[in-house]
């Protein structure tokens, strides 16, 4: 096995990866505060619990889509059942969430055990089966994210209020959260897959410059976009705080028209 001192010197004898490496860390340092995700499961779980406030309702939950096997995942819930629920796995096309999901619509059931659609083996495994379901999708004008759905709810949006317009709050509060954190995500994907190839090229830039080329568009926009950044980090301090303020205004415009 080779001493401590072997290995520094194997890897000073790799200036060019080193450098590369070097370049990566002080590209997500740049990129973290303009782009970290201000929601994070912490903030679902918020949305749940504060949408069990204003129905009155015995539990409130948020399913999100896995892609990969075409499950929805319960990632976050609030009151009766809540503990159970989280971690369940089901198939995209099952439940009352599963048809949200798949149609596309929100629906309200007020008595599940006369809709077809109602997975009963389901509920019954968090050893709580509700009488009635309010569900929406988390969609985005790209895709749908996941599914919100209110449990025997007791109180409605208020007088004039329509019980799916207050829902439809929530529903956009909770796909920004999961919209903007998953491109958050997909941009360190890129970045790292650019990283390894920059470790045969010994060049960030073009390591970037090839992944924004022959990437998947919604990859290839977010090689692109560290390839700014790349050759943002290039000037000065004042240049990228510049840029820092421009895009969180941006951002905080873009979420207010999406409202």
């Amino acid at each position: 096995m080779p001493s401590n001192v072997e290995c520094q010197n194997t890897m000073d004898d790799r200036g060019p990866t080193n450098d590369v490496l070097a370049q990566v860390v002080q590209l997500a340092a740049d990129l973290g505060p303009v782009l970290r995700p201000r929601g994070d499961e912490e903030f679902l779980q918020a949305i749940v619990e504060t949408a069990c406030l204003v129905f009155d309702a015995e539990a409130c939950s948020i399913a999100l889509f896995d892609e990969r096997d075409e499950h929805l995942e319960f990632r976050v819930a609030a009151g009766r059942g809540a503990e159970a629920t989280v971690g369940i796995r089901i198939p995209a096309d099952r439940g009352i969430a599963g048809w949200a999901l798949m149609s596309g619509q929100s629906i309200a059931v007020d008595d599940v055990r006369k809709d077809p659609r109602f997975a009963a083996d389901v509920a019954e495994s968090t050893g709580y089966v509700p009488n009635a379901i309010m569900a929406m999708p988390l969609e985005s004008e790209r895709q749908t994210f996941g599914v919100i759905e209110v449990l025997d709810r007791r109180r409605g949006g208020g007088e004039g209020v329509d019980d799916m317009e207050v829902l439809a709050l929530f529903a956009r509060q909770a796909t920004l959260a999961v919209e903007t954190s998953r491109i958050f995500s997909n941009l360190g994907r890129a970045l790292l897959e650019s990283a390894a190839l920059a470790a045969q090229r010994d060049s960030l830039r073009t390591a970037l410059h090839e992944r924004a080329a022959q990437a998947p568009r919604s990859q290839a926009e977010l090689a692109e976009l560290a390839l700014l950044f790349h050759d943002l980090g290039a000037l000065g301090a004042d240049e990228r705080l510049t840029v820092a303020r421009i895009a969180e205004d941006f951002l905080a415009y873009a979420r207010k028209r999406r409202r």
